[in-house]
């Protein structure tokens, strides 16, 4: 964790957008969205497979594999990808709330709870710094993240065209 001097900025450490950062970027969940995309999409195609546990047996109910083999893997696929949406949802809002933290340029904390918050606005180098790392480090995962929900979109209406052909 990087801390800053006590004097230049009165925010606790574990409260600085900074921290928050290397924080979240350390975090499993959240170090999904900085691998590499092969890596990244093999874990959402882990979730995706995953998700066809509780997936495969709605879809088997509504429509008996060995009858309607189509109807059943479209429907089972698109129950399944709704454990990627719900990741994908939650990876967007958590580096969407860092950079927005990043970018303000006061800071909302608190000192000892939640009852005494206190704003501090940041000096001119820590905003740079800030909006640097916002439009350099996180901007991009968060266009993966968009494009993740854009190709789930896509495959979703794609989905759909081939249902309605049956």
């Amino acid at each position: 964790m990087i801390e800053s001097s006590p004097y230049i900025c009165p925010v606790p450490t574990e409260q600085q957008p900074l921290n928050e950062y290397e924080e979240l970027k350390a975090a499993g969940f959240f170090k999904t969205c900085t691998l590499s995309w092969q890596q990244y999409i093999t874990k959402l195609v882990w979730i995706w497979g995953l998700s066809w546990i509780i997936a495969g047996p709605v879809a088997a109910a509504s429509f008996a594999p060995h009858k309607q083999i189509i109807q059943f893997i479209l429907c089972g696929s698109a129950g399944a990808s709704v454990g990627v949406l719900l990741v994908l949802v939650r990876m967007y809002l958590g580096w969407s709330y860092i950079k927005s933290r990043l970018t303000t340029t006061t800071i909302f904390y608190e000192e000892s709870g939640w009852y005494d918050g206190q704003t501090w606005t940041k000096p001119e180098e820590v905003k740079s710094r800030d909006l640097l790392i916002a439009t350099y480090q996180i901007q991009p995962i968060l266009q993966r993240i968009a494009q993740s929900f854009i190709s789930l979109v896509l495959l979703l209406l794609v989905g759909t065209v081939v249902w309605n052909f049956l």
